[in-house]
């Protein structure tokens, strides 16, 4: 069976989970994505942030060339070489103690949540099973995960959920302080929060949770899904502040464009599981983990974050300027190469008006334009995007 690639066919082929831009992609290259009819696009999302290197990166596709020509798949009951190699390297950025690979993001929190309940267990006490996160958050869609995610629009209609989750309003201490307690097994924060509208923790939250971390003894896990991989600025997130987590989830960027996702570790969870406590069949798959390596070679051998921050900062700064000139802009919000900006109509009209103009750009929250440019980005092809943005709001005005 040939299936023609437009929208009526999709409708006829797939369950209707995805709102698609009428692109049938055929091949990308550099930051450019290239579709069926030969039209070149300017991609300002990178597979919703997990094409840190763009389209075509020499050294990830010899990667997976070379491990694809010596195994593919072997499962968790082999020591396998590429496995041993990024961990090693997840390690040594992180300064952590063990670590678990799985798919996705999703998967990595439901890990991470097993995992906290399992160390609240065998620290003796019985009543210690809250799992907490942080109001206008995002973890992930399998069920664990959502029943973290404090948005009604993920969560409707598929209760009851995972019992035992509290939320915390966003920044708000004083709501912190009520919520935690000895019951508490985890807190996970988005310490940049992707989904939610690029919303930055306070230093004030940061040395909340700090103190309470100290007199209640729960983990602290960074959710590092989006934000992860020198994306804003720095290898994790957390590193602009701080605190050390115990726990990472990590995924996105992690396997240079192929299923990955970690979680990592601190010596104080480092025995928690046994043989047979959780596990994954495709999890650390070979040729993901050695695009993975490559991924993290390329992204400190080409000062890949040091990148993303000077191109975030001038990106930050221009849409700043169109923000004064323009009443439709409501606020930039920049860290690094997440950037965001909330205007004051559905972000969707500017993501179909970007489209028209070929560059590709997100929406999300509703009212905010997002935007997670590949880690390469230049300046010449960073500008091609604000001169974009900025004949859209000058036409709508």
């Amino acid at each position: 069976m040939v299936c023609e690639i437009n929208k009526e066919t999709e409708k006829q082929l797939f369950f209707h989970n995805y709102s698609r831009m009428p692109l049938a992609i055929t091949h990308g290259e550099g930051t450019y994505l290239y579709s069926s009819d030969g039209s070149r696009y300017l991609d300002m999302i990178s597979g919703i942030g997990v094409n840190a290197l763009g389209y075509g990166d020499k050294r990830v596709v010899d990667a997976i060339t070379e491990q694809a020509q010596k195994i593919i798949h072997a499962s968790n009951l082999f020591m396998l070489e590429p496995q041993f190699e990024l961990a090693g390297k997840l390690l040594e950025i992180s300064g952590l103690s063990k670590v678990f690979f799985a798919n996705s993001g999703t998967e990595a929190i439901e890990a991470a949540i097993k995992l906290s309940r399992k160390w609240a267990h065998l620290s003796g006490s019985t009543d210690k099973k809250e799992i907490v996160s942080l109001s206008n958050c995002f973890h992930g869609r399998t069920y664990g995960a959502m029943s973290l995610t404090a948005k009604a629009k993920y969560l409707e209609g598929y209760d009851p959920l995972l019992p035992g989750m509290a939320n915390v309003s966003f920044n708000d201490v004083d709501n912190l302080k009520a919520i935690v307690s000895d019951g508490t097994a985890a807190v996970f924060v988005e310490f940049i929060q992707g989904e939610g509208g690029i919303h930055k923790i306070s230093p004030e939250f940061i040395d909340t949770l700090k103190t309470l971390r100290k007199k209640h003894n729960f983990l602290l896990v960074a959710d590092e899904i989006q934000a992860g991989c020198g994306r804003t600025g720095k290898f994790f997130s957390y590193m602009h502040f701080d605190i050390e987590p115990d726990l990472i989830c990590l995924a996105k960027p992690l396997g240079g464009g192929l299923p990955l996702s970690a979680v990592i570790g601190n010596s104080k969870v480092k025995d928690v599981f046994a043989a047979g406590n959780h596990g994954t069949t495709f999890g650390g798959n070979p040729v993901a983990c050695a695009a993975g390596l490559a991924l993290v070679n390329a992204i400190y051998d080409d000062h890949l974050m040091e990148q993303a921050s000077a191109t975030g900062k001038l990106m930050g700064q221009a849409f700043e300027a169109l923000a004064a000139k323009y009443p439709q802009i409501r606020e930039i919000r920049q860290y690094g190469l997440m950037i965001g900006i909330t205007v004051k109509r559905e972000a969707s009209y500017y993501v179909q008006e970007a489209l028209k103009r070929k560059v590709l750009v997100n929406a999300t929250s509703g009212d905010v334009v997002r935007l997670l440019p590949p880690l390469t980005t230049s300046r010449e092809e960073a500008q091609q995007c604000i001169d974009c943005l900025d004949e859209i709001f000058s036409e709508e005005t």
